[in-house]
């Protein structure tokens, strides 16, 4: 009996990590939501990069497709991801006020992968309402590079002050852990 149970063992392990990779990869679709037909999307806006001395976590690229007020967001991020231990852990769009608009979860790091893009939404606004999108990283917090725009005339490199909406960071949906 004793070859079928650790068999049984070795079969079950198989299968959570199979699970376990499969959900990584669902995480790292990149698929967006609810896109409405009739895409919006800024024209004629060059794409900008970013560059940041920090060792945040730095927005250096944004995209919005869908329709007023049903958008979603892809954006490009690059971070000194190193493993679980400091990964970019999500990026957000948030309000000139500080409201958190819309957050995308990061479930792993990209150690191998940089920049990286990931999509999200949705981010209902107008597409003249200006909105700041920063990204996080799970040891060290905000502070990288951010961009600020609107849909109609898209993004570009900007600054907040230092503890710009910092509470935030605790506010749902924040990670719970890392796959890799």
């Amino acid at each position: 009996m004793k070859p079928k149970s650790d068999a049984a063992i070795a079969v079950l392990f198989a299968i959570l990590f199979i699970g376990t990779v499969l959900l990584a990869m669902a995480a790292c679709s990149g698929g967006s939501t609810r896109l409405g037909s009739g895409s919006i999307t800024p024209t004629g806006q060059p794409s900008v990069t970013t560059t940041s001395t920090t060792a945040g976590a730095d927005v250096i690229e944004v995209s919005v497709s869908g329709t007023p007020g049903d958008y979603s967001v892809s954006v490009t991020v690059k971070s000194p991801d190193i493993g679980c231990q400091s990964y970019a852990d999500w990026w957000e769009v948030i309000s000139e006020g500080g409201e958190l608009l819309t957050r995308r979860v990061l479930l792993h790091s990209h150690v191998d992968e940089q920049p990286f893009t990931r999509s999200g939404g949705p981010l209902t606004v107008q597409p003249d309402e200006t909105v700041i999108v920063r990204a996080h990283m799970s040891d060290t917090g905000y502070g990288g590079a951010v961009m600020r725009g609107t849909v109609e005339g898209g993004f570009s490199p900007a600054s907040t002050s230092p503890g710009f909406a910092s509470g935030l960071e605790t506010q749902a949906p924040i990670p719970t852990n890392c796959a890799f």
